[in-house]
C-alpha cells in the first residue's frame, strides 16, 4: 500500500510540473505598463502582493503544490528526486539526492547527505520569522540541511579562496567589498541567476519593509535595496545566468501555490528598467574618468577614453541579455573601439581590475 501512495503523489507532482501555466495571465502586468525606475518596482510591488496568500513554513513541505511541485528534478537527472540548488550537478552526476516522499526531511545532520530543509534566500532573522516571509515559496528553496546551515545568515559573494567547499561546487568565505568584510556564500554559476532573481523579488515585494531590515547586503532603503557592490554583481549573476526552464516552471506553480508571481522571471528586462540609474552611477574611484563617445553613436561605432586598463566590455540590451563580450580589448592612446554595434538601446558594462561601471548607450 505505501508503494502505491508513492506512485500516486509522484505521479500528481509530475502532472503539475509538465501541465503548469507556461503563460503569464492576461493582464498581469497591465498596471506597470509605461513605467521605469523604482516607481515600476513599486506598481510591481502591488502587483505581486494582490493576490499572495501567505503559507506557513511546514506547508511548503506537505502541500502536494508545494516543493513537491515547485522543486523537482525534471531537468537534469529527470529522476523525480529534489531539485537542491546546492548540490545539483549540472553535467555530472549528484553526489546524493533527496524524495519529498521518503524519511529525508531533517531532522538532524553531521555532514552533507543526512536530509534536506527549506533555505531562506534572506535569511528568517532579517525578519524575526515573520509571515508571509518566512513562508514565502519565492524567496524558499529546499537543500540539504548542512549546507543550508553552512551558508548560515551570509550574504551572497564572489568567494575567490573558499574555506569550505560543498560536493556540487558552492563555495564559503571571506569577501571584502565597499561597505562590507566578512563570509559569504557563491553558489554554482548555474543558480546565480536564480538567487539573483529571487533577492530582486523579495527586494520589490517587501519594498515597504526592506528598509528596516538588517542583512549585510541591504543599504537601508525601499528604492535601491542593496548596497552597491552587491546590486552589481546580482545584475552580473542575472544577465550571465538568464531565466530557465526551471525558474519558468517554478514561477507558474508558485502562482498556483501561492497567487503570486516573480516579475523578473515573466520579464527579465524590469531589472535593467529598475536598477539602471543606481548602476549608472557606479564609479568606483580609478573609473570616474572615463568617457563614452560619441553617445548617441553615428556610426555603430562607440570610443571609450580610459587612463587605466579595461578588461573586459560588455555590451547588453535592455531585456538584459549579453549581445557582445570583449576580453582584454585592445587600446590605442588611452581609446578603446568598439564597432559593429547593433542598432539600439544598451548598457555597456566596463570592467577593470574588482571595478566595474555601467553607462546607458544610443546606437543609432
Amino acid at each position: 500500500m505505501k508503494k502505491i501512495c508513492i506512485v500516486v503523489y509522484l505521479f500528481s507532482s509530475l502532472i503539475f510540473a509538465q501541465n503548469s501555466i507556461e503563460t503569464i495571465p492576461p493582464g498581469y502586468y497591465n498596471n506597470a505598463i509605461g513605467f521605469t525606475g523604482y516607481t515600476l518596482k513599486t506598481k510591481l510591488k502591488t502587483i505581486i502582493t494582490n493576490g499572495h496568500d501567505g503559507n506557513s513554513y511546514d506547508n511548503l513541505f506537505t502541500d502536494i503544490k508545494g516543493f513537491k511541485t515547485t522543486d523537482v528534478d525534471h531537468y537534469y537527472e529527470n529522476d523525480g528526486s529534489i531539485l537542491d540548488m546546492y548540490s545539483e550537478k549540472p553535467n555530472a552526476t549528484d553526489a546524493y539526492n533527496y524524495s519529498y516522499y521518503a524519511n529525508d526531511k531533517c531532522g538532524n545532520y553531521q555532514g552533507e547527505s543526512d536530509c534536506y530543509n527549506g533555505e531562506h534566500i534572506v535569511p528568517q532573522s532579517t525578519y524575526n520569522s515573520q509571515m508571509p516571509m518566512v513562508g514565502d515559496i519565492h524567496q524558499l528553496i529546499p537543500t540539504d540541511g548542512y549546507v543550508n546551515n553552512r551558508r548560515s545568515n551570509y550574504p551572497f559573494g564572489i568567494v575567490a579562496n573558499p574555506t569550505w567547499t560543498s560536493t556540487n561546487g558552492s563555495k564559503l568565505g571571506d569577501i571584502s567589498v565597499t561597505e562590507y568584510s566578512g563570509k559569504a556564500f557563491e553558489p554554482i554559476d548555474e543558480f546565480k541567476g536564480d538567487i539573483a532573481r529571487i533577492l530582486f523579488y523579495f527586494a520589490t515585494r517587501y519594498e515597504t519593509q526592506v528598509d528596516n531590515y538588517s542583512f549585510p547586503m541591504f543599504n537601508g532603503t525601499e528604492n535601491q535595496v542593496f548596497k552597491l557592490p552587491f546590486l552589481q554583481m546580482l545584475v552580473d549573476w542575472h544577465i550571465s545566468d538568464p531565466v530557465s526552464q526551471f525558474e519558468i516552471d517554478r514561477n507558474d506553480n508558485a502562482y498556483i501555490y501561492q497567487g503570486n508571481r516573480n516579475p523578473y522571471i515573466d520579464h527579465p528586462e524590469y531589472v535593467q528598467q529598475i536598477w539602471s540609474q543606481a548602476l549608472s552611477t557606479t564609479n568606483f574611484e580609478t573609473l570616474a574618468t572615463i568617457s563614452i563617445y560619441p553617445n548617441p553613436t553615428l556610426n555603430r561605432q562607440i570610443n571609450i577614453d580610459s587612463d587605466i586598463e579595461v578588461y573586459e566590455i560588455q555590451l547588453i540590451n535592455i531585456n538584459g541579455q549579453l549581445m557582445q563580450q570583449i576580453q582584454k580589448p585592445t587600446r590605442i592612446n588611452n581609446t578603446y573601439t568598439v564597432e559593429n554595434l547593433p542598432s539600439g538601446f544598451y548598457f555597456i558594462k566596463i570592467s577593470s581590475e574588482n571595478q566595474s561601471i555601467t553607462k546607458k548607450i544610443i546606437v543609432n
